[in-house]
């Protein structure tokens, strides 16, 4: 198969994107409850949930920088910003600190108010580490006066129920094929996206962003083409899973092979399989050599 090369762009974080596309809903909601604050207190804390790479964290920033108005305080909670227990930055790791919690917490106690509004934003609550959970928990039983606070969720079951019963939750949705291609024409004008890949990001640009980035897009190809291959060898399956294992950002090729092949027996073991390469930091090639034997054993 040929190679197909990779156009790279540099996606703007969502503190610096004004742009956002779909999600009218959630806006509106916020929007009434912030003009009509003065008649109806508003609910300090609002869970934006939905699936990753949908504008969950574009639109808590632009919401955030409207309410603060670069007068009051705004304090940010993500693996960037990751600290470790002597109070070092920690941004590569996988999962954010109780300690970046506590760091914040301190900061925003000695920040003057003068009367401005002050915004807390956790992008995301599902990278916390259960003790860091606990701590924003305490947080949000008696939020302080004026303070409003944004949580991005990429998984609402992975939310202690104690802090999700704290909070006004927005359930966004994947957008739609003409808001995918909008953001494309916006972000990625000199590449064609098929409307295969816009079909298989079910939603999210940012999987057509990553699938971009990474040749997932190509590598989904050539996954097909050499399952259908009646000529197919063990060692083919290997070097796929090898192409695969570096990028976690594209495992969910290997759903869209079984729904592809219509597999759906195969949804729930792939899916955790998946999961535990992730999570439990398994070999990645062995575990994704071992879903494409599973799946070819179905064909």
């Amino acid at each position: 198969m040929a190679k197909k090369s990779v156009q790279v762009y540099n996606f703007p974080h969502p503190m610096d994107n004004d742009t956002l596309i779909g999600h009218m809903g959630t806006v509106k909601n916020f929007m009434d409850a912030w003009n009509n604050r003065d008649k109806h207190p508003i609910h300090p804390v609002w869970m934006l949930t939905g699936p990753r790479g949908i504008g969950k964290a574009t639109l808590a920033y632009k919401l955030s920088k409207m309410v603060y108005g670069n007068v009051g305080d705004f304090f940010i909670i993500d693996m960037s910003r990751n600290l470790d227990k002597d109070g070092k930055p920690k941004p590569d790791g996988k999962e954010i600190s109780v300690h970046t919690v506590r760091n914040m917490i301190n900061k925003m106690q000695l920040s003057s108010m003068s009367g401005a509004w002050r915004v807390i934003l956790i992008d995301s609550l599902d990278e916390l580490t259960v003790p860091a959970s606990n701590a924003i928990l305490k947080l949000l039983e008696e939020p302080p006066e004026k303070t409003l606070f944004f949580l991005v969720v990429h998984q609402l079951a992975n939310v202690l129920p104690t802090v999700r019963s704290r909070a006004r939750v927005e359930k966004m949705h994947p957008l739609t094929i003409s808001e995918l291609r909008e953001l494309c024409v916006k972000f990625m004008p000199e590449t064609d996206v098929s409307p295969e890949i816009l079909r298989l990001a079910n939603g999210s640009f940012g999987k057509i962003a990553d699938m971009n980035r990474t040749g997932g897009d190509v590598i989904y190809d050539e996954l097909i083409e050499t399952l259908k291959d009646p000529s197919l060898k063990t060692s083919d399956l290997m070097y796929i899973a090898k192409k695969i294992a570096p990028s976690p950002e594209v495992y969910s090729i290997l759903l869209d092979t079984v729904a592809y092949f219509g597999l759906a027996h195969l949804y729930p073991g792939v899916t955790k399989a998946i999961a535990e390469i992730v999570n439990l930091h398994l070999e990645p090639e062995t575990g994704i050599f071992k879903i494409l034997m599973d799946i070819k054993k179905c064909l």
